[in-house]
């Protein structure tokens, strides 16, 4: 007997299969579904080893021998994994400096050999890999088995500087054990700003175009080869609209039509997670750009980054039905406590060994001497000797290099920022005095590649760059009561300039015109008169987006990178004098206002000692908190 079925009856049918939830069931038959994992480590900074180099100690939050006990792991829970790299692991720490400082030769670069062994399928480069110049990186990329790949820079002209893009081909087996062979289309970006940051390396040599631009014109091209499109994104989350040459363009990549994952990077956080409120278009819970999958696994091997993929055969494609995201820690913090999630991976710990043997010798070497201790506890109060000796530093090394320029006539100043003010919970400066090792000086100025640059400025100028500095102070409002923060945690130290040779105040309870005070040589600062100010190349090439720099004249490029002008300052002398003077002062409130910020908890007993601080108990996790108040200057 056979039964007609109209349209009307399947429809009906269909309905009624709905009611009883069995609708997915027949979807299921409409193809083979795969799961796939995507894996992403980023900004490692050459943090392989669980170590800190600064402080001559283990460090459990810290580490791809961390990380690769988690890859390794995340592989067994999912065997159609993919692992990416999405920059800035080249350059970031001492181990990092002791290996490019060694002759070129033919064995690989150790990390990218520790990569090769923990199965990296592909990587993109950070705006850091340009830190060590073009040679440096070309011979540490161009022998790796896997694949490197950016797609917003290319030589000076449009030569290739590396492929825009891959395809990888894997055989990954479905959920029904049958074998399929997928093709995963790898695409990478970094922030365009490397032609300013990195200018005196790259000009002349590469070009970078802007990070969505270049997605628009290349993402459709690769689509049309690949299953799957991931895009490697060493960028953050900017919110607002977009612009041109966007440092943080993730969200706006998400725009682009097909792309299925991003991995994130550049700008140290977690995502998804509490680092990112959910926005127009960003979900920090489930992690999505756009409803797009999108990960970022911190920084130092904090996380990995891990994003599963539903994809079901649809014809000859196959399409994303659901994804999963988490950012997976190597350790929770609770209190000033550690506890560690994971141990270290013994191969990658025996990888790395010699490289790490040859810094611990190298940075234990004797530097010179302190007459007094410092440390960076107390930046936010306007107690800073850190930042005072690489002033003093920068100085002595530039004078005599401007005099011999024909520059010596004009008043010298020196810019710097304090790097090491709290970045992790024990990232202080904290020396005692006597005998400083290397490891010790390198920790007073930690990006190694920064070169000594001076500029010429106006007073005019000097006091819009100061003004921009101080962004890192949230506004006080003098009629509220209770303690206020007094740091804008978003606005990173190393942009936070101070300039000695100058004394001046700020006030933070305006949100503009806050620099009061200026004065030089004890007198009122003269806004036309000009300065030379020995700051570095990233500052002087626009790093920090100081507007105040952008026309201003560069006098000298000196060969020598500010690290180095800060071991001359130690070799100089058997013993170098702390300064504890700072040149900034709060000026005063209009009525005594308490604000409060986050310090080291060693510092806890120097707090008990003082009188303008006061301990007000724990801060965030693993922090003391330091109240002040600011009626009256300190």
């Amino acid at each position: 007997m056979t039964i007609a079925i109209t349209r009307r009856t399947a429809l009906g049918a269909a309905a009624y299969l709905a009611t009883l939830g069995l609708s997915d069931a027949l979807a299921a038959d409409s193809g083979p579904r795969m799961r796939i994992r995507l894996l992403e480590t980023s900004d490692l900074h050459m943090f392989v080893m669980d170590w800190d180099y600064y402080h001559a100690k283990p460090d459990p939050t810290v580490g791809l021998t961390r990380v690769a006990t988690l890859i390794r792991a995340a592989r067994r829970e999912s065997p159609n994994a993919l692992l990416f790299d999405n920059g800035d692991f080249l350059q970031g720490n001492p181990l990092a400096d002791y290996i490019a400082a060694q002759p070129p030769g033919t064995e690989p670069h150790p990390l990218v050999a520790t990569m090769t062994a923990l199965g990296y399928d592909a990587a993109g480069l950070g705006n850091h890999e340009f830190n060590y110049g073009l040679d440096f990186l070309e011979a540490t990329v161009q022998n790796a088995p896997f694949s490197f790949v950016c797609a917003n820079v290319v030589r000076a002209g449009g030569a290739p500087f590396l492929p825009s893009y891959t395809v990888l081909k894997r055989v990954f087996k479905d959920e029904a054990g049958a074998e399929h062979e997928l093709r995963i289309g790898v695409i990478s970006f970094l922030p365009p700003q490397i032609m300013s940051w990195d200018k005196a390396r790259l000009e002349g040599k590469v070009e970078a175009s802007d990070i969505v631009l270049t997605a628009r014109r290349l993402v459709p091209e690769l689509r049309a080869k690949c299953d799957v499109l991931v895009a490697l994104c060493h960028s953050g989350i900017g919110t607002g609209a977009w612009a041109e040459g966007e440092e943080h363009a993730a969200l706006h990549l998400a725009a682009v039509p097909g792309i299925d994952a991003i991995l994130l990077g550049h700008a140290h956080r977690v995502f998804p997670g509490k680092d990112y409120a959910s926005a127009d278009g960003v979900d920090a819970v489930a992690g999505r750009l756009h409803g797009v999958p999108a990960v970022m696994p911190g920084f130092w091997g904090s996380h990995l980054g891990v994003i599963d993929l539903g994809l079901r055969r649809d014809g000859e494609r196959w399409i994303v039905e659901k994804a999963d995201v988490e950012a997976r820690p190597i350790y929770r913090r609770e209190g000033g406590t550690v506890h560690e999630l994971t141990t270290a991976d013994g191969a990658v710990t025996a990888s790395i060994a010699a490289a790490h043997r040859g810094t611990l010798s190298w940075i234990e070497q004797p530097a010179g001497a302190l007459d007094a201790p410092i440390h960076s506890y107390f930046v936010w109060a306007g107690y800073d000797p850190t930042t005072a000796l690489v002033n003093a530093a920068q100085i002595a090394y530039a004078k005599p290099l401007l005099a011999a320029a024909g520059f010596g006539v004009l008043p010298l100043l020196s810019a710097a920022a304090p790097y090491r003010v709290g970045y992790k919970p024990d990232s202080f400066i904290d020396i005692p005095a006597g005998p400083v090792p290397m490891r010790a000086v390198a920790d007073l100025y930690i990006y190694s590649s920064n070169t000594v640059t001076v500029v010429k400025a106006t007073g005019a100028q000097i006091v819009a760059w100061l003004e921009w500095a101080t962004r890192v102070f949230n506004t006080i409002d003098p009629s509220t009561a209770g303690s206020q923060p007094l740091v804008n945690r978003k606005i990173p130290s190393y942009n936070f300039d101070t300039i000695a040779g100058l004394t001046y105040a700020i006030n933070v309870t305006k949100p503009s015109g806050r620099i009061a005070d200026v004065r030089f040589e004890g007198k009122p600062l003269d806004l036309t008169r000009e300065f030379a100010v020995v700051t570095n190349n990233y500052r002087a090439d626009g790093g920090g987006g100081f507007a105040a720099l952008k026309d201003a004249e560069i006098l000298l490029r000196a060969p020598d990178t500010n690290r180095d002008a800060v071991f001359r300052y130690f070799r100089a002398s058997p013993t170098v004098h702390v300064h504890d003077t700072t040149p900034w002062r709060f000026a005063p409130a209009e009525r005594p206002v308490e604000v409060w910020f986050d310090t080291g908890k060693a510092a806890v007993p120097l707090i008990e000692g003082s009188k303008e601080l006061v301990l007000l108990g724990d801060g965030e996790p693993g922090y003391a908190r330091v109240g002040m108040s600011l009626g009256r200057e300190i």
